[in-house]
């Protein structure tokens, strides 16, 4: 795990945290701006869970793309932890 907190660094982790904020904030726009904070933080854990657990799976795209596929793997892991979010809570 060391090592993929390593090989992402902490301006990768920085990017990953406004990936998934982003994200947050658009999906509660989409809602009618219900829930800012919680979409933002939903969107935050997604963004930054993907890419670590996809790394300790052992996807190698994200070493052969570098922070380009960390940042579609962020984005992704937020839609669908956004998407999971919504159809529990709402």
């Amino acid at each position: 795990m060391e090592e993929v907190m390593q090989a992402i660094g902490v301006v990768g982790l920085l990017l990953l945290a406004l990936v998934g904020l982003a994200a947050g904030w658009i999906a509660s726009l989409v809602e009618g701006g219900r829930h800012r904070r919680r979409y933002m933080l939903i969107g935050l854990v997604g963004a930054l869970a993907a890419p670590v657990l996809l790394a300790v799976l052992g996807v190698t795209l994200l070493a052969a793309w570098g922070l380009a596929a960390m940042v579609a793997a962020a984005l992704v892991g937020a839609v669908i932890v956004l998407v999971i979010a919504r159809l529990i809570f709402d």
